[in-house]
Parts: structure tokens; C-alpha cells; sequence
């Protein structure tokens, strides 16, 4: 478990050029602490723990402005970079090695109880402001730009951006 927590905190380390320490990482930074409060969040919603997962989850929002739904599967290694205003739906599934930036959705396109959120593949990247909706996948590799809306499958390895402004 201590080897898991160190190599998650490097993986920030190496990420990040401004940060000074693991110590700091781990105090001072919402998006590992979103994750690893999402990991005992998950836990509990596994073995039907509902409430006490969802009070999990919703101290993790309060402590860093993440909201990660309890039912949610992330991957090893995710780094969620200044985090504030990102949105992971009960049915999103996120690959290794992912990054993602702030003000990101990954979310339904619908109500219905079934898959209803993006599959996002290994080493992903989702840039500020991207939203991605509906039960679709985003392929191994792929890149996101900032502030697009996603609501197709993207091909692994593509790169996609968008919406474009206009001037009018």
C-alpha cells in the first residue's frame, strides 16, 4: 500500500515542475487528494456502502472542488491538475496514466440506469474545460483540447479540439 501512495505521488512529482516535495503534493494538492479520497469512496459503493460513499465523495467535493462520483473507475496514475470544477459521472471509466486539467466533465448524455459516461483509454490527455458525454470511448493515446465538446468516439492516438468561436 506504501509503495502504491509513493508511486502515485511521484507521478505527480515528475509531472508537475513546481512542485517542491512529495510532503507538499500530498497536503497541498486537491487533485491527489480527490483521488485517493475517491479510492475509499469506491471501496464502499463496491460492497453497497451507498450513503457512506456518497459522504466520502461529497467531503472530497468540499475539501477540493472535484467531484468524483463514488461509482466511478479511475486507473492508476491519474493526475488531475488544479482540479477545481471537474465532474467524473458514476459510469466513467478512465484509464493509466491520464492526465486531466480543470474544469473537465466527463458526463451523461441521459438519465437511465445504465452506461451512460465516457471510457477514457490509458495515457490520456483531457485539457482545461473539455467536456465529454455519453457512453462513448476515448482511445489509448488521445489527446483533448481545451474547452472541446466530445460527444463521439475518438480513435486512439487522434487528437481533437474544438469548438471553434466565431465572431460576430
Amino acid at each position: 500500500m506504501i509503495s502504491g501512495i509513493l508511486e502515485f505521488l511521484r507521478t505527480y512529482k515528475n509531472y508537475d515542475p513546481a512542485a517542491k516535495s512529495l510532503w507538499e503534493i500530498a497536503l497541498l494538492y486537491p487533485g491527489p487528494k480527490a483521488v485517493a479520497l475517491h479510492r475509499i469512496a469506491h471501496e464502499l459503493y463496491g460492497v453497497k456502502l451507498f450513503f457512506l460513499a456518497r459522504l466520502v465523495a461529497e467531503i472530497s467535493r468540499w475539501l477540493t472542488g472535484i467531484e468524483i462520483h463514488p461509482g466511478a473507475t479511475l486507473g492508476k496514475r491519474l493526475v488531475i491538475d488544479h482540479g477545481f470544477g471537474v465532474v467524473i459521472g458514476e459510469t466513467a471509466v478512465i484509464g493509466d496514466d491520464c492526465i486531466i486539467f480543470h474544469g473537465v466533465t466527463l458526463g451523461g448524455l441521459k438519465f437511465d440506469p445504465v452506461k451512460r459516461h465516457p471510457t477514457v483509454g490509458n495515457k490520456v490527455l483531457i485539457g482545461t474545460g473539455a467536456k465529454i458525454l455519453g457512453p462513448i470511448t476515448i482511445g489509448d493515446g488521445a489527446l483533448v483540447g481545451a474547452n472541446a465538446v466530445v460527444i463521439r468516439e475518438v480513435p486512439a492516438g487522434a487528437t481533437v479540439v474544438g469548438p471553434v468561436a466565431t465572431l460576430k
